[in-house]
């Protein structure tokens, strides 16, 4: 088998798992605001680790002590990049289609501050996908292929709850359910389009790989701290979701010495 075949198995695989996560959200559909705090407290933990331990560590490491530089901008222009995105997100939100959706317990201002925390953990969970799949097409250049499958193994086992992620709020503030699919879809497409991407520029990747991942890493950091964790934390059940975010935290540590 060549590496190339190696390499669209793996993409395959990815694609795959962001689907099923993707799944699962659609048929979970509605859950009671306890269980959403606690499951999004869970992700919060897991992309706290994951944008840590997958994204910033690994752009520095990659960059070096002379390259010092890049993993620092690249964090800086994510959470930057993010920070620009709140504020237009009042009219991003309209391309959901939603903007007469009501929901009788809150007020129309309410209802669209809920719109715009669930596009932007869309946003961010869509901008980091690239850089995640251009960092597995990049490994698959090398001649560790143990190292490449696993990067890709990782990065498929948290595509689950970040397609999870994606659908499950997306639902609760009214999109309509094929409009969410095509969201899906859309978001594993990106990482998919990364792994090839990665995978043919090979070295040019490279040289931009710890900026591109660092950004992805920030990018995910802003919206944990300014949107995830105050979301779970403005119904009353802070305790049981600060406790799934640590669970989320060591489950994904966990997997990264796993695999």
């Amino acid at each position: 088998m060549t590496m190339f075949q190696q390499m669209l198995i793996c993409v395959a695989g990815l694609g795959v798992a962001s689907l099923v996560g993707s799944t699962i959200g659609l048929v979970v559909r509605k859950i009671p605001h306890r269980w959403n705090d606690i499951f999004l407290g869970f992700c919060a933990g897991m992309m706290l680790t994951a944008s840590l331990v997958c994204l910033i560590m690994p752009a520095v490491d990659m960059a070096g002590k002379s390259g010092w530089w890049q993993p620092l901008i690249g964090v800086a222009l994510g959470v930057l990049l993010i920070a620009l995105l709140d504020k237009i997100t009042p009219h991003l939100h309209h391309i959901t289609g939603i903007d007469n959706v009501s929901l009788p317990e809150e007020s129309h201002g309410s209802h669209n501050n809920r719109i715009n925390r669930v596009m932007l953990f869309v946003i961010a969970i869509a901008i980091h996908k690239f850089p995640e799949g251009l960092a597995t097409g990049v490994v698959f250049d090398g001649e560790n292929m143990g190292n490449a499958y696993t990067v890709a193994i990782t990065i498929a086992l948290q595509n689950i709850p970040e397609g999870m992620v994606v659908v499950t709020p997306l639902l609760m503030i009214g999109v309509s359910y094929w409009r969410v699919v095509g969201v899906s879809l859309a978001v594993a497409v990106l990482e998919v389009v990364g792994v090839l991407t990665g995978y043919f520029i090979g070295d040019i990747s490279a040289v931009l790989l710890p900026a591109v991942t660092a950004l992805a890493g920030g990018a995910m950091l802003y919206v944990i701290s300014d949107e995830m964790i105050p979301e779970t934390h403005s119904h009353g059940y802070e305790k049981p979701a600060t406790f799934a975010l640590v669970a989320g935290v060591i489950c994904m540590l966990y997997i990264q010495m796993l695999v």
